[in-house]
């Protein structure tokens, strides 16, 4: 047994209007299941993970926990936890919530609740780096040209080799990423991802190779391409 927890903490408390359906889009249906309940499911299944936190906007839990928690079966879901106003206000009441159950040099994979196409490769490798180092961020290597726009003009290329594409799961020891978030939420700061919170606090977070197929579903077009992408895994698995 490993000398701490893993936590999964799972926000999911967006609203999904890019999505244009009539309900979010957490709750879609992904080959027979809501998004997120598959999402909900690698960790589940994982025996690295310990616990599940679950953050979900605060009218939606009861229609949660009965749709998606007690539907899906899952025990590792300890707590769901109404969202914030932004998705860092949300993290950071799911991290207030770990309290009771954390320990400093636990470990949390911060997950968005709409990439379900997370491996469990990439948890381990998380978990093991987020043990050693300030933090672990899955991410691939930007396969397009990026440029930087000012005024619809190109002022920069960046070179493409120092580019990475973040994904989740965002993974560091409880202590420190709980210390990061209460310091931004202090001085206003607001991160583009939780990896961005811990480096304003000086921590160095290494990558983790992620896969072109972790993608957040937020538009139709993604939902299609999440569905091929589950189907090419599944006959990978079964190979």
């Amino acid at each position: 047994m490993l000398p701490f927890k893993s936590i999964a903490l799972i926000p999911a408390a967006g609203m999904g209007k890019r999505m244009g359906a009539s309900i979010n889009k957490q709750y879609l249906q992904l080959d027979g299941m809501p998004i997120v309940a598959r999402t909900i499911s690698v960790f589940e299944k994982s025996p690295m993970i310990d616990a599940i936190y679950l953050v979900i906007p605060a009218d939606e839990i009861p229609y949660c926990r009965q749709h998606v928690i007690e539907a899906g079966k899952f025990q590792k879901v300890v707590a769901i936890i109404p969202g914030g106003k932004e998705r860092q206000n949300s993290v950071l009441n799911g991290l207030n919530a770990m309290r009771e159950y954390a320990s400093d040099n636990d470990v949390v994979l911060i997950h968005d609740g709409v990439r379900p196409l997370v491996t469990e490769d990439m948890l381990i490798e998380s978990i093991t780096t987020a043990s050693l180092h300030d933090g672990a961020l899955v991410a691939v290597p930007v396969k397009d040209t990026i440029k930087t726009v000012k005024d619809g003009i190109v002022s920069d290329t960046p070179t493409r080799e120092s580019l990475w594409h973040a994904q989740t799961p965002q993974s560091f020891r409880f202590g420190k990423i709980h210390a990061a978030h209460l310091s931004a939420e202090a001085d206003g700061f607001s991160g583009t991802d939780d990896a961005s919170v811990v480096e304003r606090n000086g921590g160095k977070v290494h990558i983790v190779m992620g896969d072109y197929r972790n993608i957040k579903i937020t538009t139709p077009e993604d939902l299609i391409m999440a569905e091929a992408f589950l189907s090419a895994m599944e006959r990978e698995r079964n190979q």
